[in-house]
């Protein structure tokens, strides 16, 4: 097998048994062509009843935006999967509008890691699609606009930045967070040639780390002006994940040996203390960060992207075995809650909110074994998202996955990630090089191009 891991170890490929529910031919094209036509749904929608604000409240036929003044989220985030499905004439009115009204130069606090994985992201991986300058001009004036949230006694940023008066504010954060900047920061010093964004994101990694315990874990919550923990629970779910996707992410894309080793000491750690293995399958549940003592026996939608972290490092015996108790989530209730109690197979917070991270695992466990079981759980997880969630103006977020009561919203990841990797998962085609090409955690794709 090609390896897509330069940096990593690459392990053999075992065979695993396919499930009940995934068995059945699969016409990729056909599926791929069913993709395309819900994102124009969706898209349209947006179109119809969000133009011009940051996202789409479909039951309402109405909108929302983040803030004072719009950043067109949802048109930046769709942007590059217009490209990647080959919808040029959507592509091209969407770039031409970016490029007339997107501006940073707006007098309001803004969330720095959403604004870097969303806007940052959505505008590098623009740039490296359509070559347009413009694009890159903006990746760097909202980068210069994103610094001074670093300017903590620590270096570990704030929560919030005033992108017109570089104005903080937000002390208490997470490794998630702060560990999910260098994917952005680093390309942007890789195509404009100044290191000091690289620099400064590459520093929030090394603090983090140096702040894990003894026995190799971080904490939930700390402060970022003083580094202290405020909350030692430890897991592989929401404000630590993407700090672990980062490090495997940039090890490849960067060739960051730094970033090589941190992921394996918490690779180890992870394995020795928060797996879990139980008689419903392997898990990775929670447990204090200084004893290892396991606290919850809890998984999540979110927790889900971790079968295509640990297949990107290699381990793809454990990522198979994980992602089939992804696919027993997700089956329990016909659609997967956002916490999940595995101990008792039931949900333990019922709601779901459009997420894409199951459907990223069996893209690239798909990608890299190019076993078809995972094309059949993509199936599934399409199949239960049309049931469920489709509305006539777009797609709604659940508020119980028990009753499946709809909510009256749609992100725009779910154009940029949930929709994206169902594409990229059932299209025969590859419209990107998938062994040059690294995902950020918004799915904005970047090319190792430098």
């Amino acid at each position: 097998m090609k390896c897509a891991l330069p940096v990593l170890l690459c392990i053999s490929l075992l065979p695993t048994q396919l499930s009940a529910q995934t068995e059945g031919p699969i016409d990729r094209a056909a599926l791929a062509a069913e993709v395309k036509a819900e994102f124009m749904h969706s898209w349209n929608a947006y179109k119809k009843y969000a133009w011009g604000h940051d996202g789409l409240k479909p039951l309402s036929k109405s909108y929302y935006d983040w803030y004072a003044v719009p950043l067109y989220l949802t048109p930046l985030d769709a942007f590059d999967t217009m490209i990647l499905m080959g919808l040029t004439k959507e592509a091209d009115t969407t770039k031409a509008f970016l490029l007339k009204n997107l501006s940073f130069d707006h007098d309001i606090y803004v969330k720095n890691f959403e604004i870097t994985i969303r806007a940052l992201g959505g505008l590098l991986s623009a740039y490296q699609l359509t070559s347009e300058q413009r694009f890159l001009d903006l990746a760097t004036d909202l980068g210069d606009r994103l610094l001074p949230v670093f300017l903590s006694p620590t270096g570990l940023p704030y929560v919030d930045v005033n992108l017109k008066t570089g104005q903080v504010r937000g002390t208490k954060t997470n490794p998630g967070e702060v560990g999910t900047l260098l994917v952005e920061f680093g390309t942007l010093s890789m195509l404009t040639g100044n290191p000091k964004y690289y620099n400064t994101a590459k520093n929030v990694l090394l603090q983090v780390y140096e702040r894990r315990s003894p026995i190799g874990l971080v904490g939930t919550w700390f402060d970022c002006e003083t580094g202290e923990w405020l909350d030692t629970d430890s897991h592989v779910s929401a404000c630590i994940d993407s700090y672990y996707e980062y490090l495997v992410k940039c090890a490849i894309l960067f060739d960051d040996t730094d970033c090589k080793i941190m992921w394996r000491t918490h690779w180890q750690a992870l394995d020795t203390y928060v797996l879990d293995t139980t008689e419903t399958g392997i898990w990775y549940g929670h447990a204090d960060m200084n004893t290892g003592k396991r606290t919850k026996r809890i998984f999540g939608a979110l927790d889900a992207y971790f079968p295509a972290v640990l297949a990107l490092s290699g381990d793809i015996p454990r990522a198979r075995a994980l992602q089939e108790s992804c696919l027993k989530m997700w089956t329990r209730h016909g659609i997967e809650p956002e916490t999940f109690d595995y101990a008792k197979m039931e949900a333990a917070s019922p709601r779901f909110f459009l997420n894409p991270e199951i459907i990223e695992s069996a893209y690239y466990l798909f990608k890299i074994t190019r076993d078809e079981k995972y094309l059949r759980m993509g199936k599934v997880f399409f199949d239960s998202l049309k049931t469920y969630c489709r509305t006539d103006a777009g797609y709604a977020e659940l508020k119980s996955v028990l009753t499946k009561e709809k909510s009256d919203r749609m992100e725009s990841y779910f154009l940029a990630e949930t929709l994206k990797y169902l594409y990229l998962l059932f299209t025969p085609e590859d419209p990107i090089d998938f062994f040059t090409t690294i995902f950020n955690t918004e799915a904005h794709p970047i090319r190792r191009t430098w």
